[in-house]
């Protein structure tokens, strides 16, 4: 996992440093970090233009050095102070901003770049909050930015990841405790515990509780999701049309429209993990078997769509799920989390889910271009994050697939945090092989297992 420090974190880490290093040695270290992503970006120095923006802070100083080793190298270089900048930048071949950095509050209207000239950005494109992602004025929009020891929120969410372009890391000697958030790679996938050579499909066995009547799609969607995560058996329960198109894999039976839950906790009471939801619908009978299976189910449980109706507020939610002695997985859009919480979850997607988990008591996976996965439990990292979505999951039922997908992580006994935040993370991946345009929800469990043989090496 890679780490993601906050404003303050990243202030505490400076501070930490300084008690070994002198300002003038990481300065110096960034400027030249800057000066190298800046020769990249011109494939070379001799007879380049460039221009710095330069501000008073630390930002400024980074890039004063990185005009200075430009220079050496041959490149032409103009720097302008940031509060006496023109409207528009002179003709150059690359345009460095080191304006303002993380610690930025307020408004900025950046100089118009050269058209067609690339940007590179120190740290933060300047007028991008470091915390929340939200670009004030007419904030930077770089085509690369070199951040520094680790990345930062506002690079991650709200308008960042459009102002920010490709962003690299640089490491400069910060070190830092383990922060409060951090984001999911391909490499954390192949931590998935693994089966046992001498295990059985009841190991990682997976209930279901999802679809009704026209809403079939749902429960196969998550069937099928559950399957490629490693289910090795399903219970699916549903009280959808018997004569659909179930997968033949998936041990079913069909729920009555009410008085199911007891049946269905009885069913799965081998079961490892539960998913309750997916098209399940929202009468109040239903959600009556819904909160029943929700109080008593004994192991990790992910409540998905219309569960989390079921749920109601915030308070009612926390006063049933605190019934639970399981792990409980909340996985709300932003519909749902405004049910729940009362208001939409705004543009820092951190801040949301932990203010939602901590009100709920639950893990709460908050789906977006950027997922954070929270959990209420004081432990640290307290969120997961993943940025691998793309704008083809915006689909039909991928959200079903999803919950398919945690509950045979969790049945595999990987924690319920770390498990939603990694099934979020093969979600947005096998989304990414598929098709840029046409996806649909039915092509993503065969993209998930070719994610998951991959990393496992298969």
């Amino acid at each position: 996992m890679r780490a993601v420090l906050t404003r303050d974190e990243m202030r505490a880490a400076d501070a930490a440093a300084l008690a070994h290093v002198t300002h003038e040695t990481l300065v110096t270290r960034a400027g030249t970090a800057v000066a190298v992503a800046a020769l990249r970006m011109l494939g070379g120095a001799y007879g380049r233009r460039v221009v710095v923006v330069s501000g008073k802070g630390s930002n400024g100083a980074d890039g004063r050095v990185a005009a200075h080793v430009l220079a050496r190298r041959g490149a032409k270089v103009v720097v302008l102070d940031a509060s006496d900048t023109p409207g528009a930048l002179p003709a150059c071949d690359l345009v460095i901003d080191g304006a303002y950095g993380t610690g930025f509050k307020g408004t900025y209207d950046a100089p118009a770049p050269p058209a067609g000239t690339p940007v590179l950005a120190i740290d933060i494109p300047s007028g991008v909050d470091a915390d929340s992602g939200e670009a004030s004025g007419a904030a930077v929009r770089a085509d690369r930015t070199v951040t520094f020891a680790a990345l930062k929120p506002g690079l991650l969410q709200g308008d960042g990841p459009a102002c920010s372009g490709e962003v690299e890391v640089a490491d400069i000697g910060i070190a830092y405790p383990t922060p409060a958030a951090m984001v999911v790679e391909d490499a954390d996938l192949a931590g998935l515990p693994r089966r046992a050579r001498d295990g059985n499909k009841w190991n990682h066995a997976v209930g279901i509780a999802a679809g009704s009547p026209g809403m079939e799609g749902a429960a196969i969607l998550s069937a099928r999701g559950a399957m490629a995560g490693g289910a090795g058996m399903i219970r699916l329960g549903s009280p959808g049309d018997p004569a659909a198109d179930w997968p033949v894999e998936a041990v079913r039976m069909h729920l009555p429209g009410s008085g199911w839950a007891g049946p269905f906790l009885e069913a799965t009471a081998k079961c490892k993990a539960v998913v309750i939801g997916p098209g399940l619908g929202t009468d109040a009978v239903r959600a009556d078997d819904i909160r029943t299976v929700v109080a008593a189910a004994p192991v990790p449980l992910v409540i998905d769509a219309d569960a989390l109706t079921a749920l109601g507020d915030a308070g009612a939610a926390r006063t049933l799920l605190d019934k639970r002695s399981a792990p409980s997985i909340l996985t709300p859009h932003d519909g749902e989390y405004a049910r729940i919480a009362g208001a939409p979850p705004g543009i820092d997607r951190l801040a949301a889910a932990r203010s939602l988990a901590e009100s709920t008591g639950a893990i709460v996976l908050l789906k977006g271009p950027l997922t954070a996965v929270a959990s209420p439990n004081g432990v640290v990292p307290d969120v997961l994050l993943s940025g691998a979505g793309v704008p083809a999951l915006a689909t039909a039922g991928s959200g079903d697939v999803l919950s398919g997908i945690i509950g045979p992580f969790c049945a595999r006994g990987e924690p319920a945090q770390e498990a939603a935040a990694l099934a979020a993370h093969a979600h947005g991946r096998a989304a990414s092989l598929g098709h840029e345009e046409g996806l649909v929800a039915g092509d993503l469990p065969g993209l998930v297992a070719r994610v998951l043989s991959a990393v496992a090496g298969g």
